[in-house]
């Protein structure tokens, strides 16, 4: 692994994809772990008005605040931390380690910026790990928008439409996605089976523990904390 290659990239492109990080035993492990707790049908987190505007279906679990400890191995791995710290520089935090999981035939996930941009240097890292391949069968591929985290705000429009020069992302067993919360991003539906990710997040230094209570998307400004839209987006 060159840390300084990949940094390099991540700066640049607001993403970064490496696969085979992880072991594949424990990916099956953890796979079977977090199938295990949502079982085949979990009710959804937010209200059913969230989830219409926002066109996001998921459903959130954050297994270290329930006492689960087998996702700690992950967070202690030293490549995992190298390479976040050359990323996010000295003294970078763990925020929290939340798995998302999506219904088959459920909508994925609109465009957004995880927080708003308005100062770059304000923003939290989404560190994607994959237990099973993301297929065209099942769909809910990621799809980025490359230098994205650079452009400043998400522009209004079409919450799930496509951008030119959009990428899609077909992560594996064992893959590690880093993606910028700045950057553009979005999870296609769900065809086939359910699909989950277990992501990682941490942040810069200084950084609030409730930078992502505000979320961008094309059409409003959502603050989870209150579960209110704070502003309505219209062109």
């Amino acid at each position: 692994m060159n840390t300084e290659e990949l940094k390099n990239a991540f700066d640049r492109e607001g993403y970064i994809v490496i696969d085979g990080f992880f072991d594949e035993a424990l990916m099956d492990h953890l796979d079977g772990v977090i199938r295990g707790y949502y079982g085949e049908s979990p009710d959804f987190f937010h209200d059913d008005a969230f989830l219409k505007k926002s066109k996001t279906e998921v459903v959130p679990w954050f297994p270290q605040r329930e006492g689960v400890t087998d996702f700690d191995s992950l967070e202690s791995d030293e490549r995992f931390a190298s390479l976040t710290r050359a990323i996010l520089g000295d003294n970078w935090a763990t925020q929290y380690c939340m798995v998302m999981y999506s219904k088959p035939g459920t909508v994925g996930q609109a465009w957004h910026q995880d927080c708003p941009p308005d100062d770059p240097e304000r923003h939290n890292l989404n560190r994607l790990v994959y237990t099973s391949d993301i297929t065209d069968e099942i769909g809910g591929q990621t799809v980025v928008v490359p230098g994205s985290h650079r452009k400043g705000l998400l522009p209004v429009g079409d919450p799930v439409g496509e951008f030119d020069d959009q990428v899609i992302l077909k992560p594996k067993k064992g893959t590690l996605v880093i993606l910028h919360g700045h950057t553009w991003h979005r999870v296609l539906p769900i065809k086939g089976s359910y699909r989950f990710s277990t992501n990682y997040r941490a942040a810069p230094a200084g950084t609030p523990d409730d930078v992502t209570d505000v979320c961008v998307y094309r059409n409003m400004l959502y603050q989870f904390s209150t579960s209110s839209v704070v502003e309505e987006r219209t062109s």
